[in-house]
């Protein structure tokens, strides 16, 4: 096992990309570990390696784009990444990461697609630890106990739906990066369409081929994804709802449950309740290396 341990600069530099990515390459384990803490508009250009990751958010929010589309990592939750994927990474707002990176033959069982998963109480405590482990040279066989779980553990994660595939057609794109940067949920298809100078029919048969999802849904998820920061921050159900565009903090409630389930509520009471609670994080989050 090995650790790397590098000062983040304001912007990543290709130079310390490329130290990142031999470190990774070079490692031995099955399982390696690493931390970072990151600057808010901080970006990582897009990459690739030979490890599948799992990227945690311990705290703030992480943008993870690929030829396939985007995806949002709130606080709490992961983006496993699979081997040889290319992609790249924005953090929104300063981002604590710890990422646990893992050969593709280490396990049977692991995912073999993008996706965010919830992390659990369990899981972030062993990805924490391996980071921490690595930094004392642990004991072999505890460490290694520590990284078999984490390979046990990663397969049972929860998925969430928190991908936003965006369109490659710039009309539709530039309409959907207007709905991101401000969330209009009762705008009709028809206004779109207007919109991007399509017909309703034209419209939604481009959407649904350039996306896989449709308007509806898609604007589902991109409220949601909006929605998830500010809850976990704080700021109250009916303030979000209002300012996310709907008439009500129920018809609100009710997109979310569709969307995850459980109330808005309910979501940031199961967040608490597996949220760990590491009264040393000052000393484990000191440096780290980065993705």
């Amino acid at each position: 096992m090995s650790s790397r341990r590098l000062a983040i600069s304001d912007a990543a530099s290709a130079e310390e990309l490329h130290r990142r990515l031999d470190w990774i390459e070079a490692a031995a384990g099955d399982v390696i570990a690493s931390a970072g803490d990151y600057p808010d508009g901080h970006k990582v250009a897009l990459h690739s390696h030979r490890r599948s990751q799992l990227l945690h958010a311990l705290s703030g929010v992480v943008l993870v784009s690929t030829a396939q589309g985007r995806w949002i990592v709130p606080p709490d939750h992961s983006m496993w990444i699979p081997a040889g994927i290319a992609h790249a990474v924005e953090m929104l707002g300063e981002v604590r990461m710890r990422s646990a990176y893992v050969l593709p033959e280490a396990a049977p069982g692991l995912p073999g697609t993008l996706h965010v998963l919830a992390m659990t109480r369990l899981m972030c405590s062993l990805v924490v630890e391996a980071v921490e482990l690595q930094a004392d040279v642990a004991s072999d066989e505890r460490a290694s106990a520590i990284m078999r779980l984490i390979l046990l553990e990663i397969p049972r994660l929860p998925v969430r739906p928190f991908a936003l595939p965006l369109p490659s057609d710039e009309r539709l794109a530039r309409l959907c990066r207007a709905f991101l940067d401000a969330p209009t949920p009762h705008v009709t298809i028809d206004d779109w369409a207007d919109s991007a100078g399509m017909s309703r029919r034209g419209f939604t048969r481009a959407f649904q081929r350039e996306t896989g999802l449709s308007l509806s849904l898609w604007r589902r998820q991109a409220t949601l994804l909006a929605a998830l920061p500010r809850l976990s921050s704080g700021v109250p159900v009916t303030t979000v709802a209002f300012d996310l565009g709907y008439d009500s903090a129920p018809a609100f409630t009710t997109m979310f449950r569709q969307m995850l389930g459980t109330s808005p509520r309910g979501y940031l009471a199961a967040r608490e309740r597996d949220l760990i609670v590491d009264v040393g994080v000052a000393a484990v989050d000191r440096g780290r290396s980065p993705l």
